[in-house]
Formats: C-alpha cells, sequence, structure tokens
C-alpha cells in the first residue's frame, strides 16, 4: 500500500472549516451579550465569515 499520500492540498480547507466553525460559535454566543456589546461584535463577525466563505468558494478541492 502506498503511504505517500499528500494531505497539504486538504489543510487549507480543513482551516477554513475550522475558522468558519468558530465564528458561527462566536455569533451565537452573541444573544448571550448587551445589546451594544452585540452591535459592536457582530459586523466584524459577519465580514470574516463573509471573507471565508469566499476563500472557500476558490479553493479547488
Amino acid at each position: 500500500m502506498d503511504m505517500n499520500f499528500n494531505f497539504e492540498p486538504v489543510y487549507p480547507h480543513h482551516d477554513l472549516l475550522v475558522e468558519l466553525g468558530q465564528i458561527e460559535m462566536a455569533m451565537d454566543g452573541l444573544s448571550e451579550r448587551d445589546d451594544s456589546e452585540r452591535n459592536a461584535l457582530q459586523p466584524g463577525l459577519q465580514s470574516r465569515m463573509h471573507s471565508l466563505l469566499q476563500a472557500l468558494d476558490h479553493l479547488a478541492i
């Protein structure tokens, strides 16, 4: 059996998915924060999520 499988192309995809999950959890946690804190954090989280989703779209797997 050939054990020389190259996982490097998979790493960026995996890393983006992990970070996307972290952003989703952070957004879920916004409901526990007060309105001013939520309003301050939500735009940055949404922007980061948008960037991650675009990066995933551009990866070829």
